[in-house]
């Protein structure tokens, strides 16, 4: 009797979502204790068992840096201007290593949680999330690398003029994470039905990387075919963009960054679409 003349108040309505366009950045924020501890999880379970642990951060893009310095600038003679190669492939590899790890584990975020996802409720998209977080604390540890390097050049005389592009960098980083997040959505996404597409997708990343210039300037390239074909890629704005802010040389066009934004802006759409679509029955297809 009680229960009919006092109705409980609910503290939360679990109920479907019809409209495929949504994001609920509130429940997100509801559920912000969680997504701390997944990135609390991810960050300790990545190098928890290894010998080196956190200075992997560190080794990982100076050994690639180291490689790229001896194939391509000592035996491939790809000049990189008057910037040390070793600085100049590291600003290349801090964006492109961030974007490519954001793709990598967001598209595998459904197979990879299974267990979890199909037993207990929270907001499906807080993984993704916080595996975009996770890889931000990595790409801020291997900013200070770079930034180390930087400063080293810097003071050893080496022709360096930070300018007032610089400013740009919150947004570019903003930009980097947009794409991760939507087109790591749209993979993990068709990845529910379509399982051989995994296998695809780190050789599609490693081919993409030679589509944009982290080997070589853009501006060498001058007006060739291959030269518009890299500015398609997405990211070409951003890296160029970057580096011109870093030392005050290379290749910057406002045109080209408009470009990337709103490409951006149409794979981060799709990205929320398609995984609005899935969200529901992707248990019923893993």
């Amino acid at each position: 009797m009680s229960d009919i003349t006092h109705p409980r108040k609910w503290r939360e309505t679990i109920s479907a979502r019809n409209n495929i366009f949504h994001l609920d950045l509130k429940e997100i924020w509801n559920y912000r204790d969680l997504l701390f501890i997944l990135v609390r999880r991810d960050i300790l379970a990545v190098y928890k068992q290894t010998i080196f642990g956190p200075l992997w951060f560190f080794i990982q893009p100076l050994l690639t840096a180291l490689v790229y310095m001896i194939v391509f600038s000592r035996l491939g003679k790809f000049s990189t201007g008057n910037i040390p190669p070793t600085l100049f492939y590291l600003s290349g590899l801090l964006i492109w290593s961030y974007f490519s790890e954001c793709i990598i584990r967001t598209s595998t975020f459904f197979k990879d949680n299974t267990a979890i996802l199909s037993k207990v409720y929270f907001p499906r998209i807080i993984i993704p999330v916080s595996l975009i977080i996770t890889n931000l604390v990595r790409f801020f540890i291997q900013g200070f690398l770079f930034l180390a390097i930087y400063f080293y050049y810097f003071f050893q005389g080496v022709s360096l003029v930070p300018n007032a592009y610089i400013l740009l960098f919150p947004l570019l980083l903003l930009m980097v994470m947009a794409i991760g997040f939507g087109g790591g959505l749209i993979i993990s996404s068709l990845t529910t039905k379509y399982k051989d597409l995994l296998h695809l997708v780190s050789f599609a990343i490693q081919l993409l990387m030679f589509l944009s210039p982290v080997i070589f300037p853009l501006h060498q390239l001058g007006d060739s075919i291959y030269a518009n074909l890299i500015k398609l890629n997405p990211l070409t704005g951003i890296i160029e963009a970057f580096r011109y802010g870093c030392w005050g040389s290379g290749y910057f066009s406002w045109a080209l960054l408009g470009y990337d934004a709103a490409c951006i802006m149409v794979i981060l759409f799709i990205g929320i679409v398609v995984f609005n679509s899935v969200e529901k029955n992707f248990v019923d297809s893993i």
